[in-house]
């Protein structure tokens, strides 16, 4: 009885291992049948997959080690994704690497990642403000930036200049535009409080293609990554289409709900100088206003909002919108102070409660703080920020290389490599 018991497991083993070799033929014929090519079937590109190993965050995008240019592949007489076992290949085959090649053969596609646009307006003696606000952005970001800048036409030689050599890192992209204002208001537009300040309240008609924006003024300093105030994108409500920080927390020593002859958010206002904007909801609200009972849209309702108010804001820009958000107040998220942090949260005694408990994520060096020694602390985080940034930054990729996979080092090329090593011995 046993007897008959192993032929008929024999039987059945042979079975199954015919069944598998045909479906192995079958496929390698319809391979070839879809253009996979004559002859022995050859280890399929890999798809690997994001944030698999060492580095490949760095190299997104590249193939696998099947598919790298410059380099012979012993794999490619060998076929682990057609039942041949890993462990019956040879030693000296690269079957480790086949191993996985088998794995992610057929690896769901991956979504493309997400970018984070940040814009910045820059006129006058901003440059090295906006350089280092832009280098401290990329320091602390985990997703990649989409950086639009808006600068007077003698500075994009020099944003050009200093970006182009930060290219390497290959974690932003940036565009430069000109300063533009409507043409028959562009000089009242332009006076408005500081040169070129009141350029963020038409980025939703500039960039209309931007769907999310984060705007900072040039004297921002990220503390952490900008993914974080990015994420509270997603903490709107239905009818909010903007966020802003308070202009106080303490209203004795407030200044809208001392001296404002205007109508403005809240008890004390709200500063603009971090805005994360819903573009898409900004071009789309229709707004009510106190000019007429007919609700505007932002790109009508601007130009009307200057000519009422023009003899009695003091802020500029930062005025209007706090007008417009008087009406609208459904409209506006605020966050908390730490996103927002100024000089006024500690000239008078510390009044920011949130960033004494869990730190201060942006600092806001207005009134010049970056640049005199009334506030040192600030002076300091923006020195630091400015002096030892870059090469911090080539440091880190010289790592990143250090831990990189000999197949993402070939996929890179020599020539290539050169290159990106001779930008970071410049930044060094």
């Amino acid at each position: 009885m046993r007897r008959y018991l192993r032929i008929l497991a024999l039987c059945l083993g042979c079975g199954v291992c015919s069944l598998l070799y045909t479906f192995s033929q079958l496929a390698v014929s319809l391979e070839e049948e879809t253009g996979g090519g004559g002859g022995m079937p050859q280890a399929a590109t890999a798809s690997w997959p994001a944030g698999g190993g060492f580095g490949t965050g760095r190299w997104a995008g590249s193939a696998g080690p099947g598919t790298l240019p410059g380099r012979s592949d012993r794999c490619k007489d060998f076929s682990l994704c057609y039942w041949n076992p890993y462990w019956m290949l040879p030693s000296d085959v690269c079957g480790m690497n086949c191993f996985w090649e088998a794995t992610f053969r057929y690896s769901p596609k991956t979504q493309p990642v997400e970018r984070m646009h940040l814009a910045v307006v820059a006129c006058g003696e901003r440059l090295e403000e906006t350089v280092t606000m832009l280098k401290s952005a990329i320091l602390f970001s985990i997703k990649p930036l989409q950086f639009h800048i808006f600068a007077e036409d003698q500075l994009h030689a020099s944003f050009e200049g200093i970006l182009d050599r930060w290219l390497f890192l290959q974690t932003f992209n940036y565009t430069l535009y000109p300063v533009t204002f409507p043409s028959e208001n562009a000089a009242e537009w332009k006076k408005l409080f500081k040169p070129c300040a009141s350029q963020r309240l038409f980025l939703p008609l500039i960039l209309k293609e931007v769907d999310s924006l984060l705007y900072v003024d040039t004297d921002i300093l990220f503390l952490r990554p900008v993914d974080d105030i990015w994420s509270l994108l997603k903490k709107f409500n239905s009818t909010q289409i903007a966020a802003m920080a308070p202009e106080h927390e303490e209203p004795r020593i407030g200044w809208y709900n001392r001296f404002a002859r205007h109508p403005y958010y809240g008890k004390t206002g709200v500063n603009s100088g971090v805005m994360l904007m819903n573009m898409t909801r900004m071009r789309r609200k229709y707004f009510k206003n106190d000019m007429t009972t007919v609700r505007l849209q932002w790109r009508d309702i601007l130009m009307p909002l200057l000519k009422k108010y023009k003899l009695n804001i003091t802020w500029g820009d930062q005025d209007l919108l706090n007008i417009m958000f008087f009406h609208n107040p459904e409209s506006l998220f605020v966050f908390p102070c730490q996103w927002n942090y100024r000089p006024d949260h500690c000239i008078y005694g510390s009044n920011c409660q949130e960033a004494e408990e869990e730190g201060i994520f942006i600092l806001h060096g207005n009134r010049g703080v970056y640049h005199d020694d009334k506030q040192p602390a600030f002076r300091a985080v923006y020195e630091a920020m400015r002096n030892i940034f870059v090469a911090a930054l080539a440091l880190d990729f010289l790592i990143s290389l250090s831990y990189a996979s000999p197949a993402e080092l070939a996929f890179i090329g020599v020539e290539q490599r050169r290159k990106k090593e001779a930008r970071t011995l410049t930044l060094l």
